[in-house]
């Protein structure tokens, strides 16, 4: 699987929760500050990605942009 499959799987889930446009997910995009996500949105749209993705992700503190998540679900993807 590829960053940018990954990545509009990421942007679906992100455009699905938080009832974004996709022009508004971006690789850059912060997802507490840009997104206004709290810590109860991180951990929902942590158990979405591992569940469609099924793959366990371990740290969350680290992930603070939809590229941090995307890079974490590639190295599990990957490990697969």
């Amino acid at each position: 699987m590829t960053n940018e499959e990954i990545f509009n799987k990421v942007k679906d889930i992100l455009v699905d929760q938080f009832d974004l446009d996709d022009s508004e997910v971006k690789m850059d995009t912060n997802l507490t500050d840009d997104i206004d996500a709290d810590s109860l949105d991180l951990f929902e749209v942590l158990n979405r990605v591992e569940d469609d993705f099924d793959i366990k992700l371990d740290v969350a503190e680290d992930i603070k942009t939809v590229s941090d998540l995307v890079n974490k679900i590639q190295e599990q993807v990957d490990k697969k």
